[in-house]
């Protein structure tokens, strides 16, 4: 029997077996970059500073918002956090008023501090370790590198969207952004900076 493909067909054979060998190449099972809405709610951005070398001061910003862009199967993204200056609180109501007063964030000037950076590195599991990006406050804009400790992502039990959630670490100085207050007092200027975050699939 003859076996031969006859000269009609073979364009189209041809054809069709270059089709294949291209779509057998191409990343069709890649996951694309994801858009999460943060959860105010589960995200707090929390902070330690220094008073004169005697203790450390403990605070956290109560209202925040802000967006995550993450591509699961390559580790790439970006996140941007809004934070209300006005919601600081210390724990101490004279502290909270006098941190947002004229001495210090100036919120009638700066009501908001923002973080912007990209996911960089990998921790063991595929799962980026930095968030490198750059904070702006009271109007100066300076470079930071958050450690990020964990980033995890699962189902939402109940939006039934995907739920990421992460927490990173950092530190600045803070008389970099004209927040020198006690400076002349022996008071330390690093801050150091804690973000824990969650973010739903926006639908």
């Amino acid at each position: 029997m003859n076996h031969t493909i006859p000269t009609r067909c073979r364009s189209i054979f041809a054809s069709a077996l270059l089709l294949a060998l291209a779509l057998s190449g191409t990343p069709a099972a890649q996951a694309a970059p994801v858009s999460y809405e943060i959860d105010p709610t589960h995200t707090y951005p929390s902070f330690e500073a220094d008073h004169m070398g005697l203790s450390v001061w403990r605070g956290k910003l109560n209202k925040n918002s802000g967006s995550i862009v993450y591509d699961k199967a390559t580790g790439a993204g970006s996140v941007e956090v809004q934070m209300d200056l006005a919601s600081i609180d210390f724990g101490l109501d004279a502290m909270n008023a006098w941190a947002r007063g004229k001495d210090f964030f100036e919120i009638e000037k700066h009501p908001v501090a923002h973080f912007k950076g990209r996911f960089e590195g990998t921790q063991p599991g595929g799962a980026p370790s930095q968030l490198v990006g750059e904070l702006s406050l009271h109007g100066q804009t300076r470079p930071i590198t958050l450690t990020l400790h964990q980033l995890k992502c699962m189902p939402h039990p109940m939006h039934k969207r995907e739920l990421c959630g992460a927490d990173a670490s950092g530190s600045f100085q803070r008389d970099d952004f004209g927040l020198a207050a006690g400076k002349d007092c022996g008071f330390k200027m690093e801050v150091k900076l804690r973000i824990q975050v969650e973010a739903v699939a926006r639908e």
